[in-house]
């Protein structure tokens, strides 16, 4: 098996990964990535089966279960009670719970309201130009989720800077004092939801939380404990991947000059489709596997982790023509962004509802707008997003 070596730090990869991830797929379906000590996919075959494959999961496996670094305990206190890190039976349950309170109907009803913020927020952007990073992109899937939840939007910066810095663990070369700001940030949410769900629990609202509060499934609720990581969950997941979306959306809007036609009613989720697919918000999804099993040449080994490359298998010439090439008219064929298998991502409905709706208002409201210089990606691989959003309009 070939081992690859690529600091996912670089500032060439950063700024684009892709001529990497091209080398990789051309040279084998899974390869050892030496800098993440780990097998990592690279195909869309091979990327689309494993996260479909039983065999393979998001839970530590027993044996390699351990307690926490001291300074992570209330990080990880969160995360094991996390559906994400969770598999059957109890993922089961807690998806099927919180499915019937985050339904069809109720994320299909808030588009009257993502389309007057989406206004309200470009009526409060300053005249010329702005950086549309903290101005729209994040503000609205955070103000979003907040008010399905039932949080108050007042609190959207708050709840900006407790999220940032909780997904700082799951960014390469994080550091000691990324590790600190993410425990403290973990505490400081969980206390917070834990208040907020006892205000709720004593007087229900037309609201996520109340809905979760009142969920049932065989006779079994959510736990405290749960409820707490499920809604840190829907608001950290609810806006960080959006926020990045939105922002690499508009940039590959402008640079490819594609016509505000390409975001109307008729045509506007083949564009969202296609934002999604060429240049994702999340990279790398790891799983454990749960077996010894030989699966594209390579012979995986119980508990080890491997990376499923999302954003290369978004850019597979098997599964797409020309995939460096962005079309919005391209067929629409299912990305690999939102993940696959049980873990597909709960809130998929709502972020591309958020991305089709803001998108299209503000390219409506703003038909002049442009670049102001060259925007660059953050170094916070394996998201993958821009540091600002200059634009002048």
């Amino acid at each position: 098996m070939s081992v690859l070596e690529q600091s996912p730090t670089q500032p060439a990869f950063v700024q684009n990964p892709y001529p990497f991830y091209e080398a990789a797929r051309a040279a084998s379906p899974v390869h050892d990535w030496q800098d993440y000590n780990m097998p990592a996919a690279f195909t869309h075959e091979a990327v689309a089966a494993l996260l479909k494959d039983k065999r393979f999961g998001r839970e530590i496996p027993t044996e390699l279960q351990s307690a926490p670094a001291p300074h992570l305990t209330d990080f990880y206190r969160i995360e094991d009670h996390s559906m994400l890190e969770l598999e059957a039976p109890r993922h089961t349950r807690l998806r099927s719970l919180v499915l019937r309170a985050f339904t069809s109907r109720r994320i299909k009803g808030l588009g009257p309201e993502i389309e007057r913020l989406s206004h309200h927020l470009i009526d409060e952007m300053p005249m010329g130009g702005c950086d549309l990073l903290p101005a729209y992109c994040a503000m609205v899937p955070v103000i979003v989720i907040a008010r399905l939840l039932g949080v108050p939007e007042g609190m959207a910066n708050q709840l900006l800077s407790w999220s940032n810095a909780m997904v700082g663990m799951y960014q390469a070369g994080r550091t000691y004092e990324d590790e600190v700001a993410a425990n403290t940030a973990a505490r400081e949410f969980a206390s917070f939801m834990e208040d907020y769900i006892a205000d709720r629990r004593a007087t229900p609202a037309d609201d996520l939380i109340s809905e979760l509060i009142a969920a049932e499934e065989n006779g079994q609720r959510l736990t405290v404990d749960e409820m707490i990581a499920t809604c840190i969950l829907l608001l950290n997941a609810g806006h960080e991947a959006t926020v990045h979306t939105l922002g690499n959306g508009v940039k590959t809007l402008i640079e490819n000059r594609i016509p505000v036609s390409a975001l109307q009613a008729d045509a506007v989720q083949a564009t969202v489709e296609e934002i999604l697919r060429y240049d994702p918000p999340l990279h790398v999804f790891t799983r454990y596997a749960y077996e010894d099993v030989t699966l594209f040449g390579y012979d995986f080994k119980r508990g080890q982790q491997v990376a499923l490359m999302l954003a290369s298998a978004n850019r597979d010439p098997a599964a797409w023509d020309a995939p460096d090439r962005f079309d919005p008219t391209r067929s629409v064929k299912t990305n690999t962004s939102f993940g696959g298998g049980i873990h597909f991502c709960i809130g998929a409905p709502l972020a591309r509802l958020e991305m089709q709706i803001a998108l299209r208002v503000l390219f409506e409201r703003r038909p002049k707008l442009a670049l102001d210089g060259e925007p660059e990606y953050a170094d916070v691989y394996h998201f993958h997003g821009l540091k600002a959003l200059n634009v002048t309009y």
